[in-house]
């Protein structure tokens, strides 16, 4: 397979508090994430009303978006713990298809099904 071949895998989207950015963090480490991204500071509106994305505190006070690519496996154990996390605190998790290229970035993974 070349490294421009597509894999397919799961993308993993979670909106939450600022201040439970770093207990997401670690999840998604434990549960065996290779890596994640952050999006600071967004905006939006849902049932609680509008959120501004911009700080008024400090980054505690703001709604983040951290999201992650994983194998299928890997997501009912960062979905059980989001569960237990979203009972005390605010929080949306989407879980979608997603296809990736180079494989290389996701080789600890060999041993799931890819």
């Amino acid at each position: 397979m070349s490294d421009a071949s597509l894999i397919p895998m799961k993308m993993v989207e979670i909106i939450m508090s600022g201040e439970d950015l770093h207990l997401v963090e670690k999840l998604l480490v434990k549960a065996g994430a290779s890596g994640f991204t952050i999006v600071p500071n967004v905006s939006g509106r849902g049932h609680h009303g509008s959120h501004e994305g911009h700080l008024l505190f400090n980054d505690m006070h703001t709604l983040d978006m951290l999201f992650s690519i994983v194998p299928e496996d890997l997501v009912e154990p960062i979905l059980a713990g989001l569960g237990a996390l979203f009972e005390r605190h605010s929080g949306m998790v989407f879980v979608s298809d997603v296809w990736v290229t180079r494989q290389r970035y996701f080789k600890q993974y060999a041993n799931h099904a890819l």
